[in-house]
Parts: C-alpha cells; structure tokens; sequence
C-alpha cells in the first residue's frame, strides 16, 4: 500500500520558520556572549522610546498665576533664595522606594444538598389491582434521590519587602503642575544584573525639602525590580518547556 504524503499547512511552516529563526538567533547572540558580562544599556532621552506616550490626566480648571509685586519671596518657594526641589522638566529627585506588604487571606466555603422523592399508589378509588392485567397495584411508582456535595478552600500568605533608593528624572509637567517622573537603575554584581525601574506622577507639595519622594506618594506608580544574567536564566524553564506550556490543554 501507498500512503499519500502529508503535507503541513502554510501557516504551521510559517511559524516553525519564525519560531526556529528567532530561537536561533537568541541562542547565537548567547553564544557570542559566552564569558563576557552583560552590558549596560546607554543613556537615553525616555521621551524617544518606541513605546513611550505622554501621560493625559483628567486636569482641573487652570488657574491664573498670582504675582507679587516688590516682594523677594517666590511663590511656592520653601527656600529664602532658591527652591532645591524638582519642578522642571528635566530635574531630578530622589525616589525612596519602600515597600512593606503582608496579606493573609483564608477562604473556605461548605455547601451540601440532599434530596428524596417516593410516590407510590396501593389502591385507587377502592382498586387494588391494575385494570386489564390483574396486577397487584405496585407500591411504588416513583423513586429519585438526588445529592450534591462541594467544598472549596483558599488561602492566600504573602510577604513582599523592599527599600530603596533610585533616582528619577522628570519628563513631563502636566497642566495642573504635577510632575511625571521615570527613573532605571542598573547594577552589575559579576555576572548577573539588576535593574529597578519607577516611574508616576507626583505633586510638588510631596516632595521633600531635600529633594526626595516616598513612592507611597506617587500616583499611578510602576515599579519593577528584577534582573537578568546566568543565574536568572537558570532559573528560567526552557524554551521548549514553556512552549509546551503554552500549547497543551492539560
């Protein structure tokens, strides 16, 4: 017998194509840099970043600004001569990243039902047997029992610290004077790096007369704090691992 050959479709080829491309690329830029440290990423404007877009905030009305005439003290200002802190696109101020948080959650839930249905006939108006066949009226003519049982439990214990300190640029000052910060911090301890990334928005008022901010006080804070280098990767699962993940039901 003959079989026909079988033949992949055109999109499954296609993407074993990309897929073997990029793996392999991957695996040569490893190779490449097999015994060298991991290198540090240059010093760029944040603002020209593919994925970079200006912050839009709900804005209040803008209020005119209120000057005062022959007076040495400027509005706003906590200094005498000079406000330190950060108020331009541009400045820098410190971020004290400090983050202390315990959540313990324990959930249980118990629910059971259980139900029985009899209906029988002995005798109907006076006769005790079924019409045209003499049999004996049976005694039962309905039996169902029904039951359901479901318990579920969930318990939650998690415990995340971290104190830091990284500091920020600002990039943007939006319309009611509150300033949009970003800041990276990379550090390489041999072979392994360590990256810490803060950026969000900030009001003025909040920032210290030392030019630091506690990141409780940042709106729409994003922090990430992680890292990359040989022991990350052996921590990682394989690629084909996590494509099988990805790809199995069960």
């Amino acid at each position: 017998m003959s079989r026909k050959p079988s033949h992949l479709p055109l999109s499954a080829i296609g993407t074993i194509t990309v897929a073997g491309l990029l793996s392999s690329c991957a695996a040569l830029d490893r190779l490449a840099n097999i015994g060298e440290q991991p290198k540090l990423s240059a010093i760029e404007n944040p603002t020209a970043q593919p994925g970079y877009k200006p912050v839009q905030m709900p804005m209040p009305t803008p209020q005119p600004a209120a000057y005062n005439p022959n007076s040495l003290w400027r509005n706003g200002s906590r200094a005498f001569f000079k406000d330190q802190r950060a108020h331009e696109i541009g400045d820098i101020l410190t971020v004290t990243v400090n983050i202390n948080d315990n959540a313990v959650i324990n959930n249980e839930t118990q629910r059971s039902r259980s139900n029985t249905e009899d209906s029988g006939i002995t005798n109907l108006f006076g006769v005790g047997a079924l019409p045209l066949s003499n049999q004996p009226m049976p005694a039962t003519l309905l039996n169902a029992n029904s039951t359901a049982n479901s318990t579920g439990q969930a318990s939650i214990n998690r415990s995340e610290a971290l104190l830091t300190n990284i500091a920020a640029v600002v990039t943007q000052v939006l319309p009611n004077g509150n300033l949009v910060v970003e800041g990276k911090q990379e550090i390489r301890v041999n072979f392994e790096m360590r990256q810490l990334i803060v950026g969000g928005i900030v009001r003025p008022e909040d920032i210290q007369s030392d030019n630091t901010i506690d990141s409780t006080k940042i709106a729409e804070a994003r922090i990430a704090y992680g890292g990359k280098g040989q022991l990350t990767d052996v921590q990682q699962p394989r690629y084909g691992q996590q494509v099988f993940d990805v790809l199995l039901p069960f």
